[in-house]
C-alpha cells in the first residue's frame, strides 16, 4: 500500500513523493525483515543460524538460471564422493517465474536452514515488474556484507602477479535501494540510499575482518567529490571508523581512479571498502584480473543468515550445456560453504583439490586458455577427494 501511495503522489507532486520516499527508506530494512520475522540490528555481530540433523547440516540449494543448475550437479557429486556430511534442500528460484510464491520458498528455506549455495538467477530487462531475485534476497535476509578474495593462482597466466585483495561492499542500500519512479513522462528519479546505520555497519565489519584476518591496510572507495551527501557520509563515517583502529593503515581513493590504480598497479590494495554499486563494478574488474569469473567465489553475511555463490553475478548462459564452462568457482564457494559450517577439514580437502586442479596439474577450461572440459575438471576433483578420503 506504501509503495502505491508513493507512486500515485510521485506522478503529481515530485516535491512531497521525495519526502515520503526518505520516510519509507528510513524503515525499507526493517519492513523487508519483519515481513519474514526478523528485525535488523546494527551490530556487527552475528549470530548464525545453522540447521543440523543427525550429525549433517542442511542447506538450501538455489541452481538459478544458465550454468547454474549443471554446477550444482557438479557439487553434490563431489559432496557425495567425499562423503560431505551436508544434504541440500532444493528450491527452483530462477527469472521463469514472476510470482512471489518461489521467492517466499527460498526466504523460508534459507531462515530454517541458516545458509544456501545459490546459482545466479538472471534479471530480465524487458520486464519493468520483475524485481532482480538477487537484489530481494540480499535486501530480505539483510545479507549486508559481500566479501570476495581475488588473488592470484600460479598456474594461470595474467598480466599482474602476486594480486591478494578483499572487496567487501555494502550489499543493500545505495544504488540498489530498488527506490526508482517516473515522476512525470520521460523523467525518471532512481534514489541513491546512503545511511548511517548501515555504513557503520560495513565499514566495522570491514576493520574487524581486517583485523582479524591479519590485513595491514584498508581503502575506502567513494565519488565524494561529486556526490557531496551521499558518498560524503559513506567517507566520513569510514574515516571516523578508521581512528578506532589504528593499527590499521587507512585512506580513501575515488573510484575512477582506483578503477585506473587496480589495472595499473593492483598489489598497492589490500582490503577495499565500497558502496554498493562500485562494489560491483570492482569485484567484475579484479576478477578478471586473476583469471576472470570462473574461480571466484562470493560470499554474502548477515546478522543471522549466509549465502555463498560465484563471486561475479552472471549465469554463464552463453556457455550453458556445452560442457566448457569452469565450475571452480562453485567449488570455491561450496568450500567458503563448509568453513562457514565449520567443516574445516572437508573445505581444506576441497581447497586442496582445487589447487592442485589449477596449479600443479592444469586442467584448465578454455576461459583460463585451456583445453579441457567441465567433465574433466570434476573428474579430477571428484578423483582427488575421493583418494583423500581412502587415507
Amino acid at each position: 500500500m506504501t509503495a502505491l501511495l508513493t507512486r500515485f503522489v510521485a506522478t503529481t507532486r515530485p516535491s512531497l513523493a521525495r519526502h515520503m520516499t526518505m520516510r519509507v527508506v528510513a524503515n525499507c530494512g526493517n519492513d523487508y525483515n519483519k515481513s519474514f520475522g526478523r528485525s535488523i540490528h546494527s551490530s556487527s555481530s552475528v549470530n548464525n543460524t545453522k540447521a543440523k540433523y543427525g550429525g549433517r547440516f542442511m542447506v538450501t540449494l538455489l541452481p538459478g538460471d544458465g550454468i547454474g543448475p549443471e554446477m550444482m550437479k557438479y557439487v553434490k557429486k563431489v559432496f557425495k564422493a567425499g562423503g560431505f556430511p551436508v544434504d541440500f534442500e532444493e528450491v527452483n528460484l530462477d527469472s521463469t517465474h514472476e510470482d512471489f510464491e518461489n521467492m517466499f520458498e527460498a526466504i523460508t528455506s534459507i531462515k530454517r536452514n541458516g545458509a544456501a549455495l545459490k546459482g545466479n538467477i538472471e534479471t530480465r530487462e524487458h520486464s519493468k515488474h520483475f524485481l532482480s531475485r538477487n537484489v530481494e534476497l540480499r535486501l530480505r535476509l539483510n545479507l549486508f556484507a559481500n566479501v570476495i578474495h581475488c588473488e592470484s593462482q600460479t598456474g594461470i597466466q595474467t598480466r599482474h602477479k602476486d594480486i591478494d585483495i578483499f572487496l567487501i561492499r555494502q550489499n543493500t542500500e545505495g544504488e540498489y535501494s530498488c527506490l526508482e519512479h517516473e515522476s512525470v513522462d520521460g523523467v525518471v528519479e532512481s534514489l541513491k540510499i546512503i545511511t548511517r546505520q548501515r555504513t557503520e555497519q560495513i565499514s566495522r565489519y570491514a576493520f574487524e575482518f581486517a583485523k582479524k584476518n591479519n590485513r595491514k591496510k584498508v581503502t575506502c572507495v567513494h565519488k565524494a567529490n561529486i556526490m557531496k551527501l551521499a558518498d560524503g557520509l559513506f567517507l566520513k563515517i569510514c574515516t571516523d571508523m578508521a581512528k578506532e583502529y589504528p593499527e590499521i593503515e587507512y585512506n580513501n581513493m575515488i573510484i575512477d581512479n582506483c578503477s585506473m590504480q587496480l589495472v595499473s598497479n593492483p598489489n598497492q590494495f589490500d582490503v577495499l571498502l565500497l558502496p554498493n554499486l562500485y562494489g560491483n563494478i570492482l569485484t567484475n574488474l579484479v576478477c578478471g584480473l586473476v583469471g576472470g569469473p570462473g574461480i571466484t567465489s562470493g560470499r554474502n553475511y548477515g546478522q543471522t543468515y549466509a549465502v555463498f555463490e560465484t563471486g561475479t553475478r552472471n549465469t554463464g548462459k552463453s556457455v550453458a550445456g556445452k560442457n566448457i564452462a569452469n565450475p571452480l568457482a562453485m567449488f570455491n564457494a561450496s568450500a567458503d560453504l563448509l568453513e562457514y559450517l565449520e567443516l574445516h577439514s572437508y573445505a581444506q580437502m576441497l581447497r586442496e583439490a582445487i589447487d592442485k586442479c589449477i596449479n600443479e596439474a592444469k586442467v584448465h577450461t578454455p576461459d583460463i586458455n585451456g583445453n579441457n572440459t567441465t567433465s574433466d575438471v570434476v573428474d579430477f576433483l571428484l578423483n582427488e577427494v575421493i583418494q583423500k578420503t581412502k587415507h
